[in-house]
């Protein structure tokens, strides 16, 4: 299992994730596929090598902070590579590296060699179809067209609790599907940003809430939505 250094960096590694997508300004679905391919899948399946002696490897052997802000940024270059018609070139990545990873320098060659890395820990996995932001867009489009209120939900906040789940580390899709993590952020959003006397909500009456932590700094109780598979449109 990972030490509790290594623990203890995930949430401040996926925040210098998000942070780093808005420096780079990349569109959401870019940023939530590379935080799917870091958080959801290169984490646990490190774990997992390092028990079973795996790929042998400058950087992951030792494991270093540096190495994994690395392994963050090229996340989202892969994920750029998928999405953009125009992907992000090495010379942004590499850019923006020299400023924000203080401990290590990587070169251009690193970088191409951490992309090598990474995969093989994906297993070549690199889907990103089951996307937690994905199903979010489509449910929101499907209350939208139901409901007039679903234009008052705003998807800016949805994005903003769905960066905090990730960053808090409280909820991920290793542990929830990425069905349930979206629904579950669009209805937070509906009760944060809809004012009460508009609800309007057509599938709430088939969920069941359940409280997962609270957040006193935040102001902020997290519900999991659990929504029956036969209520979906799908």
């Amino acid at each position: 299992m990972w030490s509790e250094s290594a623990l203890a960096l995930r949430p401040w590694l996926l925040e210098f994730l998000i942070e780093s997508a808005q420096l780079l300004e990349v569109s959401p679905i870019v940023k939530y596929t590379a935080l799917s391919f870091f958080a959801d899948r290169f984490y646990p399946r490190f774990s997992r090598l390092k028990e079973e002696g795996g790929i042998a490897n400058w950087l992951l052997q030792p494991l270093r902070e540096s190495n994994l802000q690395l392994f963050a940024l090229v996340s989202i270059w892969i994920s750029s590579k998928i999405h953009s018609s125009r992907p992000l070139s090495i010379k942004s990545f590499k850019s923006l590296g020299d400023k924000v990873i203080k401990e290590q320098h990587f070169t251009n060659r690193d970088f191409l060699e951490a992309e090598v890395v990474l995969m093989q820990v994906l297993n070549f996995e690199i889907g990103a179809v089951d996307i937690a932001f994905i199903f979010l867009e489509e449910l929101l489009h499907q209350l939208r067209e139901v409901a007039k209120v679903g234009d008052l939900v705003n998807f800016e906040a949805c994005m903003d609790i769905m960066d905090l789940l990730y960053e808090k580390g409280e909820i991920s899709t290793e542990h929830c599907s990425s069905r349930s993590l979206a629904a579950s952020t669009l209805v937070a959003s509906y009760v944060i940003t809809v004012p009460k006397q508009r609800w309007e909500f057509p599938i709430l009456p088939w969920g069941k809430f359940q409280r997962i932590h609270t957040y006193p700094e935040f102001s902020f109780t997290y519900f999991s939505y659990e929504i029956p598979e036969e209520v979906f449109f799908w």
